[in-house]
Parts: structure tokens; sequence; C-alpha cells
């Protein structure tokens, strides 16, 4: 890809999130770029359900089946302030999963995650890779929101986090991408920040996984999303594979 393509597909994912401006700095233009984007990347990030329909049926069955044991959860105190279990949605055979961290008020409304304004970013970032939300799979390591959005404990961690591995073992994704420190620090069992892990492709329960910026961030600190044009780079270079 020349310089100047690279320039347009850059400057086509800052329009598609919202980004203002072009970074002049001569070290951040010539950095290393890991990874050949995709001709089609719609066509690589999903494994149509009809391509393989017993297979595809087992997929939501067993999904269902995880979604039926979660039931209405009483097992932590988180019970007590939500409206609605929000357990995952999307694609059941997606290539492509992300994983955040809890609902927010938007989500604990719908029952469906990344629906607020940091949900409308990840649309964006998502639709950027040439996908929409119909193809990959979205879920949290919570699934239920916290009060007045606090950070979830570590005890309701651990007590929803098994739901969620069953989720990724279900999809068999081949590439997840953890949205922000909490999704990091539970798909990882790290402590490390999220600085020092960023930029880096992990082995993860059959998967790569691939950590970033949560869209909330972004929305506050929109500098960063050029370092998560690179991560989605990275993840559709793995889809493409």
């Amino acid at each position: 890809m020349t310089r100047l393509e690279q320039l347009k597909e850059h400057l086509a994912f800052f329009d598609a999130i919202g980004g203002i401006g072009v970074n002049r700095d001569q070290v951040w233009r010539q950095r290393h770029r890991a990874t050949t984007p995709a001709s089609d990347g719609a066509s690589t990030a999903s494994r149509p359900p009809e391509a393989d329909t017993p297979l595809a049926a087992e997929v939501v069955e067993s999904l269902a089946h995880i979604r039926t044991d979660l039931g209405e959860c009483t097992r932590c105190k988180l019970s007590k302030a939500r409206t609605t279990v929000v357990f995952g949605a999307g694609n059941p055979k997606a290539d492509l999963m992300f994983v955040g961290e809890a609902p927010g008020r938007d989500e604990d409304r719908e029952g469906i995650p990344f629906v607020g304004r940091a949900g409308q970013l990840l649309t964006r970032i998502i639709a950027a890779i040439g996908l929409t939300r119909e193809d990959v799979y979205i879920a949290n390591v919570i699934k239920c929101r916290p009060p007045n959005n606090r950070n979830p404990e570590l005890d309701e961690i651990q007590t929803c986090e098994p739901f969620l591995f069953r989720q990724v073992d279900v999809i068999e994704p081949k590439v997840v991408v953890a949205l922000g420190a909490f999704a990091i620090r539970t798909l990882l069992h790290t402590d490390q920040a999220i600085s020092r892990v960023r930029g880096q492709i992990f082995d993860y329960r059959g998967a790569k996984l691939i950590p970033t910026f949560h869209p909330a961030f972004l929305l506050r600190s929109p500098d960063r999303k050029r370092d998560v044009w690179e991560d989605m780079k990275k993840a559709r270079a793995l889809l493409a594979e």
C-alpha cells in the first residue's frame, strides 16, 4: 500500500468515528504498520450461519443454554440495583468478538450491550473496518449495571466472569478485542496497566486477543483514537489470515 493510500485509509477511519485533524508528528507518521489491510473486510470477519446450518443451530442453542443458566441472576449484590441482565448480542458464529466492562444506563434499560454514546462510537469503529454489529458479537465482563456506573468490584467480576468465558468458548471467535482496563485484566488475569499491554497480541482460549481502549475513554480522550485504529487494523489482518 502506498503512503497516499495509507493516508486516505487513516483519514477515512477518523471520519467514520468522528475524529478531527491530522497528526503532523513525523515519528508517528513513520511508525511501523504491523498489518496489511484486507481487500474486503466484510467477507472475513464472520462465518455466515447459512454456510453450516446445523452447527449454527448448535451454537445458538449453546448460548441460549448459558443464558438460561444465568437466569434472572441474584448471585451478587448488583442484582438489587439493575433493571435487566445484559447478556450479549450479535452473530453467534462471529470471528470477531468485543468484550467490554459492564452495562451502563442505556444498556440496563434496553438489555443490549453498547447502545449508549460509547456504543455508538463502537458501531462506527466496527464500520471503519468494513463490518456491522450483526457481523460481530459483543458482550461485557459484568452482565448487570453497577450503581451510578461505578467500577465493578472483585467479587462481582469473579461471580460473572464464568458466563463470559463460556460465551467465548461457544462462539469460538478468531479474534477477541478487549475494551478497556477491566476487560483486559479479567481476560488476561493481569494487573498491568492498559498502556503496558496495548499494542500486543495475546493467545487466548484458541483466539488472538487484542487489548485496546474502551470507547467511553475515547469520548474523553479523542487523541487516542489513532491507537485504536492501529489495534483494529491488527484485528482486521488477523481476520483475513
